[in-house]
């Protein structure tokens, strides 16, 4: 019974061991542009961009584990609706903008070549907007995208983020009844799609 505990201790060492040995870390950059607008408008992409750190946590060849912080300007263009403000309803079309401060823990999945599939979960907390009225401070968003990585580690990245959370506040920016030039719909989330590049630095 002795030598059984002492083999299965010895198997558990030596695999706790090679794990330890191929699991790196590497502290890196991300930034590029962004493209967003709200579900549910009658609205344009809003161009921007967005600039963020990262740790590279590689725990396999194949799998890595990315805790990321990112600052990203979001919004829609050219949003068409009625603004209902002090019992006044008035026909607008306006920029909206809300900068966001994003945590997000990203699975990425490299395969031969470079190429790599990355998905996870983001929180993001609003820093700043121009909105009359926001139903969130907070967003709940969901990372799914592609990349190729180079061999000296620059990556270029392709995403889209879809926000869970309604965040603007859809009885103050309403419809206009029937009429579609001006519909607003009651679940308006974030949505963006990025561009960019990232670097991890280290050996």
């Amino acid at each position: 019974m002795n030598s059984k505990k002492i083999y299965i201790a010895l198997v558990a060492f030596f695999v706790l061991h090679q794990i330890q040995a191929q699991v790196t870390f590497k502290p890196g950059l991300r930034a590029g542009v962004s493209f967003s607008t709200f579900s549910q408008t009658r609205s344009s992409y809003k161009p921007d961009f967005y600039i963020g750190g990262f740790g590279e946590i590689k725990l396999t060849k194949v799998y890595t584990l990315q805790p990321e912080i990112t600052f990203s300007q979001q919004g829609s263009n050219n949003v068409k609706t009625f603004i209902n403000y002090n019992g006044v309803n008035t026909i607008q079309s306006r920029d909206l903008e809300i900068d966001y401060l994003s945590i997000a823990m990203i699975n990425k999945f490299t395969f031969n070549g470079g190429f790599q599939f990355q998905v996870g979960p983001t929180l993001d907390f609003r820093l700043r907007d121009n909105l009359l009225y926001v139903n969130s401070d907070v967003d709940l968003a969901f990372v799914t995208g592609i990349a190729y990585r180079l061999p000296s580690g620059l990556t270029f990245e392709a995403r889209f983020k879809k926000g869970l959370i309604d965040v603007l506040n859809s009885d103050y920016y309403g419809s206009n009844g029937n009429n579609q030039d001006y519909w607003f719909g009651d679940y308006n989330t974030n949505v963006s799609f990025q561009l960019g590049i990232s670097y991890p630095f280290g050996k």
